[in-house]
């Protein structure tokens, strides 16, 4: 008999090639395997809400994992946490409700792309922040214009990676939003689910927007053309982190998305 535990994660995803096992290079699902098979040998791979990149942190990616006996909750983080690496933490362990499937049964994710700006990049943010170089200060005003069109159900296909699979790209973006003030600037997106890389190249052509490379105004045909040459660059991975998953009110985990379960 297996006892599903769910438990949610936080990492560092500068030393990591990304969520995904592989099978050569460092994952975070890889780490978090070796570290449940210490506990269970023969336990099964964990299962997380979603894919990141190489180089993506996260603050809250929830997991879900089996094991042949059931654990008190603290005692399960403890022991999964005594033999994981620093750059990644078990933060919650619990029970997991019966047919509970993370991928499946999330209903939205905030994903926050933390940039900089200014002449001189913090060392505190190396890895972590994408610094935007340059003696004048980005135009946030035209940044959250950029931003605001992107809110609603739009077909994103030309802010996706070409090497995308999804079989359709609609979206829907719940908000998106500026926070920080000089030099820190975060974009906060919050939609029901994300294409291969569409947060980081709506963060670079918002960044783009702020340079003056890109006009505010422009956003809507943009989205329009379907064409990824017309979008701005794609921002680097360091800067991006997921920092929220809701799920199906059903399941008891979390607060309920604010935004309804139906998209």
């Amino acid at each position: 008999m297996e006892y599903p535990h769910f438990i949610r994660v936080a990492y560092l995803g500068t030393a990591f090639f990304g969520w995904q096992i592989q099978s050569t290079l460092r994952t975070v699902q890889g780490d978090l395997w070796a570290a449940l098979r210490k506990l269970h040998p023969d336990a099964p791979m964990p299962q997380g809400t979603g894919r990141t990149d190489a180089g993506v942190h996260a603050k809250d990616q929830g997991v879900l994992i089996q094991c042949p006996r059931s654990w008190e909750p603290y005692r399960l983080l403890a022991a999964l946490n005594a033999h994981l690496p620093p750059d990644i933490r078990v933060l919650e362990a619990r029970p997991a409700p019966e047919g509970f499937f993370p991928r499946h049964h999330a209903v939205a994710k905030r994903y926050v792309y933390r940039a900089a700006e200014g002449p001189a990049k913090s060392p505190f943010d190396e890895g972590r922040r994408w610094h935007s170089f340059g003696a004048e200060a980005l135009d946030r005003t035209a940044m959250a214009e950029a931003a605001s069109h992107f809110i609603g159900r739009h077909d994103f296909a030309g802010f996706r990676s070409p090497e995308c699979v999804s079989k359709t790209t609609v979206r829907v973006i719940h908000d998106l939003r500026l926070e920080g003030v000089f030099p820190e600037v975060d974009l906060v997106f919050e939609g029901d689910r994300f294409l291969m890389h569409q947060v980081r190249i709506m963060a670079g052509t918002i960044l783009d927007v702020g340079r003056g490379r890109i006009p505010a105004g422009d956003i809507p045909r943009i989205l329009a053309s379907l064409d990824r040459t017309k979008a701005g660059q794609t921002a680097p991975a360091e800067g991006l982190w997921l920092d929220r998953v809701w799920f199906q009110s059903r399941f008891g985990i979390g607060d309920p998305c604010p935004w309804g379960e139906n998209g």
